[in-house]
């Protein structure tokens, strides 16, 4: 393993992990048990080709298998990386707040997360965004381009910040 490159896809906080791990249980504990017994109790009732409880079961089934699938390979893949125990904090990785500045002295802040886990309106983006990989390694004061649909923007970094 070593010398093996990680794919970016699979970082994931703490926090993240145990989102996916507390969706996983409830799909498997809860909703796909009550949806299987709407699907048998509607299949009992006889013809199932104009029987929309069934039909809507079914498909909702489909829907919760395919999620717990895809929860599944990605909690199995997943690296977890706990920012708070990042050792360098004077550059910008993985779990980093940043504040920054463009050129019109606008200031934004971002949590920088992984792709599974990123929510924009909490502040957080996925380590694979245009302005995560800007940031990336970047020191407060360092200037680095961000490359937009509307061209490039320079912008500075102004805090960095980690989880204590």
């Amino acid at each position: 393993m070593a010398g093996e490159k990680i794919a970016l896809h699979r970082y994931l906080s703490p926090r993240g992990a145990e989102t996916m791990r507390q969706e996983l249980k409830h799909l498997t504990q809860k909703e796909r048990p009550q949806v299987v017994e709407v699907v048998s109790w509607a299949a009992s009732n006889g013809d199932r080709s104009e029987n929309a409880d069934y039909q809507y079961g079914k498909r909702r089934l489909r829907e919760i298998d395919r999620r717990l699938r895809f929860l599944t390979k990605r909690l199995d893949q997943a690296v977890i990386v706990d920012p708070a125990a990042q050792t360098n904090r004077e550059r910008v990785f993985f779990g980093a707040t940043v504040c920054y500045a463009d050129e019109e002295d606008r200031h934004t802040t971002v949590t920088i997360l992984g792709v599974d886990e990123a929510e924009l309106t909490r502040g957080e983006v996925s380590l694979q965004s245009p302005i995560a990989r800007a940031l990336m390694k970047a020191r407060v004061g360092d200037e680095v381009t961000l490359h937009t649909p509307s061209g490039p923007v320079l912008v500075e970094v102004i805090s960095i910040t980690y989880p204590v």
